[in-house]
């Protein structure tokens, strides 16, 4: 038996470490700059690891630190086996390792950063060789990666795409190569070129790369679009769905793939059972909770969690993720409802999250930013919302400080973003087409921007009032957000009622109350398009969260036959915690949240 079976078990529940950990992301580049050259790196995350330590964290995850090109941030790996100059040496990681586990905390590798299943940077060795020649008795690693023909094969004539498809970031997701005369797939950028997990020689040497790692400490991964290894036979045209544009979404065909799992219980079988470490897998486009729940199932002998992106989606059209949609509680409600019950009698596991290095601020998005007040108060109702979920928790940097977007003042200087800037090209070009005028009105795009860009999550972390927050002493690589000097954590570390303070408090309630990690979830806010009232069940305790999402007062009937006045409010956004009414009923201020527990 390896040691990823041992479990101790609790009633109908195993419990491994993963399940009660607290997981805090890191964005590197972003983080703490320790020699001054304005990006964030190893030795920066090393000094700042007692403040995590005090915030409750149990686990690090790391964003890409590995050699990189840097066309997407890190996401494009040239070497699997060492660390960007940018960040450091494989010393400072070790360094890194050796001082998290000395904390008692644990470290785990973003899969793009490791290992980059899905794909490679082009300039890659094993891409470079690829590309040399397409002839496969010469070529070596010809078939490493997903190669085709022009779509026209008569001479003289402009090579044509193999299919339509478009690429994740815009435009096709096929690039030529000139010196082989063949197109190769890149589902994201063109310096990242899709490798071929058909071929077995590929998916051993992933599974090599990961008992690297894992063999030098590492305690888990963080599977990068681990759903898109696999695509569909033939590579078909995707069917139009923009009648305007050449390229089109194409993700049917490259989404929970007909072999992905195949793929993955071999991982596991060949790597993954061997170690006692967490794994967590990103799932985006898919919102289908049967093909999401087969990556996790015990049965199934995958992955341990994975990420699913409906709640992320909640507020964008299908496939614009930077385009602003209004969404409604309701919606929110429904989302959280469906993945907190979903086959949890069979062992299904979720992530929790409500921002991550891909997404927007979470207050700004679904809070309230407009004042510091509102802004403090919304990120405390969203720390609940999240800390009374059931999963493995989630918090990416600045999160734990109420950070918000940075203003729509900022041009598009300012962003940085490969998905911003490819975005913001080609909605522009199709104005400029549509219109027959190179002047046109972009103002809209601006508004979407300053709501959904990525980049938004990757401003320096805020931790002092000084010059660039306290993030460096050089020139920081992106503009630190206007608001430093009031929302950071030199203040906030001072303050009892801050947003630090009371993530702190709640991530102890977190772990001293496990019914909110393992209990049986209901919701009992019905049709409420202001509150989401829940509650959480195990054994003889209960839970009950009560969150008013709106900017006024709301009385809120528990509709029970539960008698609530002996519950204990152990959290609240605000002082005064109060108990609940003679009949059930309770009156919640603009944007309260209350945790009460019952035994």
């Amino acid at each position: 038996m390896s040691p990823h079976d041992i479990t101790i078990t609790n009633g109908d529940i195993p419990r491994e470490w993963w399940r009660t950990a607290t997981v805090y992301q890191i964005y590197p580049a972003s983080f703490n700059d320790s020699n001054g050259d304005g990006i964030g790196d190893l030795q920066g995350i090393k000094s700042k690891l007692d403040y995590l330590k005090g915030l409750g964290v149990d686990v690090i995850w790391l964003c890409p630190i590995y050699k990189s090109p840097q066309a997407d941030m890190g996401y494009d790996i040239s070497d699997y086996r060492d660390i960007d100059p940018r960040y450091g040496t494989l010393k400072d990681w070790e360094e890194l390792l050796a001082a998290v586990h000395e904390r008692g905390m644990k470290l785990i590798l973003n899969d793009s950063m490791d290992l980059v299943v899905n794909h490679t940077s082009d300039e890659h060795s094993w891409f470079i060789e690829s590309s040399a020649s397409k002839d496969p008795l010469t070529n070596s690693k010809r078939s490493w990666y997903i190669w085709r023909p022009p779509k026209n094969s008569s001479a003289g004539e402009t090579p044509e795409e193999p299919n339509n498809w478009s690429s994740i970031f815009e435009g096709s997701a096929w690039e030529f190569n000139q010196k082989t005369e063949e197109y190769y797939l890149h589902l994201f950028v063109k310096k990242q070129p899709d490798l071929n997990w058909d071929n077995p020689e590929v998916r051993d040497a992933v599974w090599d790369l990961m008992k690297f790692w894992l063999d030098k400490g590492c305690d888990g991964f963080r599977m990068d679009v681990i759903n898109m290894i696999s695509k569909v036979e033939g590579l078909p045209d995707a069917p139009v769905s923009r009648p305007e544009e050449k390229y089109q979404p194409a993700r049917m065909h490259f989404t929970n793939g007909p072999r992905v799992h195949q793929y993955i219980r071999e991982m596991n079988k060949k790597v993954l059972s061997r170690y006692d470490i967490m794994t967590v897998g990103e799932t985006p486009g898919s919102h289908d909770e049967i093909q999401t729940a087969a990556y996790v199932l015990p049965q199934n002998k995958e992955l341990n969690m994975v990420f699913q992106f409906e709640l992320m989606d909640v507020d964008s059209p299908p496939d614009v993720p930077l385009r602003f949609k209004k969404w409604k509680l309701s919606e929110m409600k429904r989302i959280v409802g469906k993945w907190q019950t979903f086959k949890k009698d069979e062992g299904f596991w979720n992530a929790i999250y409500i921002q991550n290095h891909d997404h927007a601020r979470a207050v700004s998005r679904f809070g309230d930013d407009s004042t510091d007040e509102n802004q403090a108060r919304t990120a405390k109702l969203l720390c609940m919302f999240e800390i009374a979920q059931g999963g493995t928790l989630y918090v990416y940097q600045g999160e734990e400080l109420g950070l918000k977007n940075f203003p729509r003042s900022w041009g598009l200087e300012e962003y940085k973003d490969v998905a911003t800037q490819n975005y913001w090209n080609k909605i522009l070009q199709l104005r400029r087409e549509e219109q027959g005028k190179q002047d046109v009105e972009m103002s809209d795009v601006m508004d979407d921007l300053a709501k959904k860009a990525r980049d938004h999550a990757r401003t320096p972390m805020q931790w002092d009032s000084t010059a660039h927050s306290g993030f460096t002493t050089g020139i920081p690589w992106m503009r630190v957000n206007d608001d430093y000097s009031i929302w950071n954590v030199e203040k906030q570390l001072k303050d009892e009622n801050s947003v630090f303070a009371f993530w702190k408090q709640a991530l102890v309630i977190r772990k001293q109350y496990d019914v909110l990690i393992r209990g049986t979830f209901e919701d009992i806010s019905g049709d409420s398009e202001q509150v989401f009232g829940f509650t959480r069940s195990m054994g003889g305790t209960t839970a009950l969260i009560l969150l008013n999402f709106s900017k006024g007062e709301v009385e809120f009937d528990l509709c029970s036959d539960r008698d609530w006045k002996s519950s204990m409010c152990v959290l609240s956004n605000y002082k005064e915690e109060l108990n609940v009414g003679e009949e059930g009923r309770v009156r919640l201020r603009a944007f309260e949240g209350r945790l009460y527990i019952l035994s």
